[in-house]
């Protein structure tokens, strides 16, 4: 006969209401959580400690994002040349003279034009600006809103009238308030701006150990992890350089495609400074969903100023160069690499955007993309741990 096993005895943590919150696993978690707030507290406490890693972490960010996309630009040019048995250093000076030709025509060639037609929209926008709103009281007069709003006692014209002046007096305000802090003031620009330059100068140097060396670095940090783990940490990282150079590559191309199909289409239909708008919207498209809004909002106010058909034509090339992207560019350049809904990326740029403004914007969907493959590797692994001691097959997670 088999022994009874011996009844285990009642505590605490084995009546029904702890059982049913979690029972030990609750109380180990609770403490997780209070020792972690005691840790922030701490840190809080003694954060001046920490203000010489901030002042190196904003010294740093700069020049190190602006070397990490040139290098994923340069990197596969670096590899083409590699193969053609060019050595390596000889390849990234090589590299080096391509892109300062590259800029120097750049500057020569497209800069002066560019630079004339900002300066004329510059001057002719607020005129722009007051012709549609002209254009939109001229329309509400003609149409049967206008009695619907004298029925409430709705002056838009008045509205109109104290909206410009409102804000050329803000303007007049804002303009006198920065000449009068120019002078306060200037100290500050000055050490930003020798700031700024001293970190333009430094990205070439960082970039050419980052071509040089930039093979090394994961075999440098495996050598630093157990070697229980390098398996793991090899994995983690070559899906994020994967990620990372997807998206900077990826984007960039695109970028440039979509400011090549604007200028073209925009000089098809004749529309005003188109240049500038082109370059405009390959700007701004480096932002996924939020800048071709922010791109074709002065193209929509020109046109609506030039004239209605103006606005069709230019509703036609957008809709065609969205096309073209979404269905042929995008999906051939970036294919699925990233992985990320929609719905997903607006969210992360909005939040990365108030929390960091336009670095945020910026940096926030790789930043997302290589938090994703570091929560997934985790999620994977403890998985694979849950698995390894759960003894029913239908309570084991997929993996």
């Amino acid at each position: 006969m088999e022994k009874e096993r011996p009844k285990e005895r009642s505590n605490f943590f084995s009546t029904k209401f702890i059982r049913f919150l979690g029972g030990k696993n609750l109380f180990f978690i609770l403490l997780i959580l209070l020792l972690s707030a005691c840790v922030i507290f701490m840190f809080q406490k003694v954060s001046f400690i920490f203000t010489p890693l901030k002042v190196l972490f904003e010294v740093v960010i700069l020049p190190g994002v602006l070397a990490i996309i040139g290098y994923y630009l340069l990197r596969p040019l670096l590899g083409l040349l590699e193969r053609w048995r060019i050595p390596r250093v000889w390849g990234i000076f090589l590299l080096y003279i391509a892109v300062i030709g590259i800029i120097t025509l750049l500057v020569v060639l497209v800069y002066p034009f560019l630079r004339d037609q900002f300066t004329n929209l510059a001057q002719e926008f607020p005129g722009y600006f007051m012709a549609l709103t002209q254009n939109v009281v001229d329309y509400l007069n003609n149409s049967r809103f206008n009695e619907y709003l004298d029925k409430i006692g709705f002056n838009y014209d008045e509205v109109v009238k104290n909206f410009t002046t409102d804000m050329f007096e803000t303007v007049k305000d804002t303009a006198t308030n920065l000449a009068q802090g120019v002078a306060s003031g200037i100290t500050g620009f000055l050490s930003t701006l020798t700031g700024i330059v001293l970190s333009l100068v430094t990205v070439p140097f960082i970039l050419f150990y980052l071509l040089k060396d930039g093979k090394k670095l994961p075999s440098f940090i495996l050598k630093m992890c157990p070697p229980r783990m390098r398996k793991e940490v090899h994995a983690i990282l070559h899906d994020m350089d994967k990620q990372i150079s997807s998206y900077i590559q990826g984007q960039i191309l695109v970028s440039m495609c979509i400011g090549a199909m604007v200028t073209i289409g925009f000089l098809i239909i004749g529309m005003k400074y188109a240049l500038l708008l082109g370059f405009l919207a390959m700007i701004t498209s480096v932002v996924p969903y939020l800048g071709p809004v922010i791109a074709i909002t002065p193209a929509v106010i020109i046109a609506l100023v030039t004239s209605p058909f103006m606005l069709i034509k230019l509703a036609i090339v957008w809709t065609v160069v969205q096309l073209i992207e979404g269905k042929f560019i995008s999906p051939q350049i970036m294919g699925k690499s990233l992985s990320i809904h929609p719905i997903t990326i607006i969210f992360v740029l909005l939040t990365a955007g108030s929390l960091f403004g336009v670095p945020g914007v910026i940096l926030g969907i790789p930043g997302y993309a290589i938090l994703k493959v570091l929560v997934t590797h985790l999620f994977n692994l403890f998985k694979q741990r849950y698995n390894r001691y759960e003894d029913e097959d239908h309570q084991k997670y997929e993996v």
